[in-house]
């Protein structure tokens, strides 16, 4: 490519011109004479401009740079709005050119310079009309987008080397140019796969440009609930795997919704019933394929790199993930990035148990803190036994301490609204128990149910707060069985395992001692129990549904799980 040096000495092009030049007809102007000027707005909107009308206008305006003022904002607006990634590489360096002289003479343009690089991070629209109605709306199918993508962010880069407050503001155009969550997945696709990179290169921006993409994920992820996703997929088997009529007719905002063919690779071609669900699925293998590429450098993991995302990725989980009502899919980020090296999934856990226990957090994210621990821990297969039992030392003398604290009180009684931190850890532990059971007695049988014993469940379901009228485990269906998503997740996440009645025998002599029999058959079927108040297992998450039987796991996904 050639250097912004070389145009300055670069013989203007011939080209037919009408009127003076740039800085006669600027002078006029401010003296009240604006026929040429009017010329000139007049040939920088013509679509029909060449392209070396196009390097001579450019060249001249550099040289008059200092004489655009703010008087002249419409003048540069027209420029701003050239074809220029379109033409040619002879105009694309030109235009650099300019852009850089333009913010370094009038920093006044820098946000119009920004607004105009940022909205070349989507697909353009083209619109073909027919006497005088648009009959067709679609995205650009140029096959140069990945190019073009590459000159916006070589922009960016320098006009911040002229103007290095440059990343303070472009995060507000970034945000407001954020495309609708209801525009077409290659769209939302292009525009946060921009974002990404813009981290790169602007690492003070990354925890901004994270917690702005985990957000507008959220805002997908509660839009599509699990059960009409999962209605979505039965339908679609049902029809042979298209979608229905009605699906197509509710989401197709774009005339395109349904063509994926970005330039960039996912890693399956299975595409989503659920237009939502689909969407959120690509933009979720654009997050993981990111901090893939972050942590790994030719396929070796980078340790310290690892660790400054995971910060900044911890940081999102807290502020966004942790305080969403009905999050089934964003929370796989931290999931995956924890299974790169035992040591990041050990500090999660120890920074969940954390806000678990503090008391001065408020009940919410202590419950959804504790609903974490339990299933990052019965799902993730990269945590070792050793990591559960050392977790489950930390839960349960929590949850006894927590009943000796109210067994003589005036409190002793089960509500939800008084003690829901511990129907959360309860939960948490049983289901650990229910995923993890099988690997605490393996080996040694003898001491595996030596130490279920000194986990003392009898006294954790049969205590006044009873939580088995609360907070059943909840056996739930894995998360990416059926998104593009899924391959990401191969190997690390341990799927539900039908239990059949030999398997639950052990555990059964363990726990029943003096515990009611049916009340320990109940919570090994996982049968709804509800208290006087018609409180289920469900009452911290509605949308969750107790299992009829163990070795019938329900599909819904519950809330705040892995």
């Amino acid at each position: 490519m050639l250097g912004e040096g070389e145009f300055l000495s670069s013989p203007p092009r011939k080209t037919v011109r009408f009127g003076g030049t740039v800085t006669e007809t600027l002078k006029k102007f401010k003296q009240g004479d604006t026929v040429d000027y009017d010329l000139l707005m007049t040939q920088l909107v013509d679509p029909e401009i060449k392209d070396a009308q196009i390097i001579n206008w450019l060249q001249e305006f550099r040289a008059s740079v200092a004489q655009l003022t703010k008087d002249f904002e419409y003048l540069v607006s027209k420029i701003l709005k050239l074809p220029w990634l379109s033409r040619s590489l002879m105009v694309v360096e030109e235009y650099l050119a300019f852009l850089s002289n333009l913010v370094s003479a009038q920093t006044v343009f820098l946000r119009s310079c920004l607004n105009m690089v940022v909205s070349n991070f989507v697909p353009g629209r083209i619109v073909i009309q027919e006497n005088g109605v648009d009959i067709s709306d679609s995205e650009d199918e140029d096959e140069n987008l990945p190019r073009n993508f590459d000159i916006c962010h070589r922009a960016l880069q320098m006009i911040a080397k002229y103007v290095p407050s440059t990343p303070q503001f472009l995060m507000p155009i970034l945000v407001e140019k954020f495309p609708f969550v209801n525009k077409s997945a290659r769209t939302l696709e292009c525009y946060v796969h921009n974002l990404l990179r813009i981290t790169v290169y602007f690492p003070v921006l990354r925890l901004e440009i994270l917690e702005l993409v985990v957000e507008k994920f959220l805002k997908l992820d509660v839009s599509a609930p699990r059960n009409d996703i999962e209605d979505a997929e039965e339908t679609a088997e049902a029809n042979n795997g298209l979608p229905t009529c009605a699906e197509e007719g509710l989401f197709d905002m774009d005339e395109d919704e349904g063509k994926q063919n970005v330039h960039l690779e996912l890693p399956n071609d299975d595409v989503m019933a659920h237009p939502v669900a689909e969407r959120l699925d690509i933009l979720m293998s654009v997050l993981l394929a990111y901090i893939k590429d972050v942590c790994y450098v030719n396929g070796e993991l980078e340790l310290t790199r690892t660790k400054d995302l995971y910060r900044d990725l911890i940081v999102a989980f807290d502020k966004l993930v942790l305080r969403t009502h009905a999050s089934c899919h964003v929370q796989y980020f931290m999931f995956y990035i924890c299974s790169f090296k035992l040591g990041l999934a050990e500090a999660f856990l120890e920074h969940l148990w954390k806000m678990m226990q503090n008391p001065n957090n408020p009940v919410v994210i202590r419950q959804a803190a504790a609903g974490y621990i339990g299933s990052f821990l019965a799902r993730a297969t990269y945590i070792p036994v050793v990591t559960v039992k050392a977790c489950l030392d930390l839960l349960v003398p929590w949850l006894h301490h927590y009943i000796d604290s109210q067994d003589a009180g005036s409190k002793a009684y089960c509500d939800v609204a008084l003690h829901g931190s511990f129907y959360s850890a309860c939960q948490a532990v049983f289901y650990i128990f229910i995923f993890r059971y099988k690997q605490l007695l393996d080996g040694n049988l003898r001491k595996g149910l030596t130490y279920l014993q000194s986990l003392n469940f009898e006294r954790m379901v049969m205590c006044q707060l009873n939580p088995l009228k609360v907070c059943l485990p909840s056996v739930i269906n894995l998360f990416a069985s059926i998104t593009r998503s899924k391959k990401m997740f191969d190997g690390i996440y341990r799927v539900w395992e039908d239990l059949s009645l030999q398997d639950v025998q052990a555990p059964q002599k363990v726990m029943k001692q003096d515990t009611a029999e049916d009340e320990e058959d109940d919570f090994l079927k996982g049968e709804t129990l509800q208290n006087e108040t018609g409180i289920t297992p469900s009452s911290f998450e509605s949308h969750m549904q107790s299992p009829s039987s163990v070795g019938s796991p329900p599909i819904t996904f519950p809330l705040r799980h892995f």
